[in-house]
């Protein structure tokens, strides 16, 4: 049986990969699993404020994207390096080793790479500058 901590993360979407597999594999198989997960919705949808909940939900521990990139450089003070390292490496927080992996491609781009995804960005919301 899935404990409820891991539906709620799986909700949340912080289960890796194969956790993510797994859950949705035994959601196929399992009526109560699937009513239970029905039940955490509820909750959600009713609001649930709990100091843990709010936190969970909103990321409060993660570093933005900003920090991360100079975590990579390297030029961030010991204790935010430090807990940076803690939260990518103990915890293992999804979220913010998908940013790092996404800075890290983008640090590999070469400059015509770069000038590509740039025409590419602009070419897409080139439509929405023009006239109102």
């Amino acid at each position: 049986m899935i404990p409820r901590e891991t539906l709620a993360a799986y909700l949340d979407d912080a289960l890796s990969e194969v956790e993510t597999a797994q859950v949705e594999q035994a959601l196929r198989q399992n009526e109560t699993l699937r009513r239970q997960l029905g039940g955490l919705l509820q909750e959600r949808d009713r609001g649930e404020h709990s100091v843990g909940a709010i936190w969970r939900r909103r990321r409060l521990s993660c570093p933005n994207r900003e920090q991360l990139g100079s975590y990579l450089l390297s030029v961030l003070e010991p204790p935010q390096q430090n807990y940076i390292e803690f939260h990518l490496r103990t915890i293992g927080c999804p979220f913010c080793q998908a940013n790092v992996a996404d800075l890290q491609m983008q640090q590999r781009e070469s400059e015509p790479q770069i000038q590509e995804r740039r025409k590419r960005v602009f070419d897409s919301s080139a439509g929405l500058l023009k006239k109102k």
